[in-house]
């Protein structure tokens, strides 16, 4: 692997030197900090993380290596990367390449061998900014200058860059030790002979892809859905023309408020059909009830945030990512905060008061992240089956 040097520069002046590792070149966009100890693959093709540099609060990163059954998308969307501690031989049985070699491939940027502490706690007290990290040079001026000239986030469609160009049909399940994952068109009987069975649809799904991560598709298809993903800026009558018995409104990147064609679509669909939003399609759901969204200071990225389930009074531990966040106030009684986040207070769920329409900010289908909110997909399946 190169040891070629590398800068990464903010733009309030402050830089670090470290070590290259991954792609050449130059990469610029929001630096935030993700507290995942593991999951660096489903992190690196996650699509909400499109526009943003990630530094990865846990110090090694790499030693399991990468393959071609842990990732979220079609590719990886992640601008750059930015570890502790890089290990370039991975160790790992399912391991297909080393992390390095897959971010070449892809055009990621990453940076090692740089005090991630002191970064986080600077983000921290800051708050999240624009930063570059470069391998052409070391002229620190010239870099901050290029950070300070980029865009951010706020009022940028980034929905447009990773949403899906057609609709399609999804048809795969969970991933299992034995046979990896599951087909609906092969039972697991037939795949590793055993007894069981992919479970046979009940439900028709239509997926507004605003960034959809795949173990969303996957839950949705485990518990019983045959789900048709179309693209973000799909018209309302197409998808009613369709007639699902619900509506997913899915993950994605950026500013909620910049993406106005799907709240004006998510708006002509209230109350025609069951919704469910997660992440950006839960901020979609309050901007399309009225209510408005705000830019958090450093965001929530991660797989250990709590959040309170306030209709049974029980803490769940959350896989977040998202720095934006719901108004209640600006809701104004149309609908109820459901779930909280106990570190900052911040909306973490909403439902309707009347209309079967509920949303959570955190992602219930763990990847990476722990497995308590898993139950929401449950919840979305007995909603349809009551309206149906």
């Amino acid at each position: 692997m190169n040891r070629m040097k590398a800068v990464l520069a903010l733009a309030d002046g402050k830089y670090y030197s470290g070590i290259s590792f991954g792609a050449e070149g130059e990469a610029v966009g929001e630096v935030v900090f993700n507290t995942s100890m593991t999951g660096y693959q489903e992190i690196l093709t996650d699509p909400s993380y499109d526009g943003q540099l990630v530094a990865m609060t846990y110090p090694q990163i790499g030693n399991v290596g990468v393959n071609s059954e842990d990732v979220e998308s079609r590719k990886p969307f992640v601008k750059g990367f930015i570890v502790r501690e890089y290990t370039e031989a991975p160790s790992n049985w399912r391991a297909t390449q080393p992390l390095h070699e897959y971010m070449r491939e892809h055009g990621i940027v990453g940076i090692q061998r740089i005090d991630t502490r002191s970064l986080v706690r600077h983000l921290r007290d800051v708050g999240s900014q624009e930063a570059i990290i470069s391998t052409l040079t070391a002229d620190t001026a010239a870099l901050v200058a290029k950070a300070q000239a980029s865009p951010g986030l706020v009022g940028r469609d980034l929905v447009k860059n990773v949403t899906c160009a057609e609709s399609y049909d999804w048809n795969e399940g969970m991933w299992e030790l034995e046979g990896g994952y599951k087909r609906r068109d092969e039972t697991v009987a037939a795949r590793r002979g055993r007894k069981g069975s992919f479970r046979a649809p009940a439900y028709f799904v239509v997926a507004y892809d605003y960034g959809i991560k795949y173990n969303i598709l996957r839950n949705l298809a485990e518990i019983g859905c045959r789900v048709k993903v179309v693209p973000a800026a799909t018209p309302a009558e197409d998808v009613l023309a369709l007639n699902p018995d619900g509506i997913f409104l899915s993950n994605g990147p950026g500013d909620p408020d910049a993406v106005p064609y799907a709240k004006e679509n998510v708006r002509k669909l209230i109350g025609k059909k069951p919704i469910f939003g997660i992440c950006l399609g839960h901020q979609i759901i309050a901007l399309a009830l009225g209510g408005k969204t705000y830019k958090l200071k450093f965001g929530h990225h991660g797989g250990n945030q709590p959040v309170m389930d306030l209709t049974t009074r029980k803490v769940e531990i959350t896989a977040q990512n998202h720095g934006f966040a719901v108004d209640a106030e600006s809701l104004k009684g149309a609908a109820d905060v459901t779930h909280l986040n106990l570190n900052d207070h911040t909306v973490e769920g909403l439902a309707h008061r009347e209309l079967p329409i509920f949303s959570v900010q955190y992602h219930p289908e763990s990847s990476p992240g722990p497995h308590d909110a898993n139950y929401l997909f449950t919840r979305f399946v007995n909603m349809m089956k009551h309206y149906q």
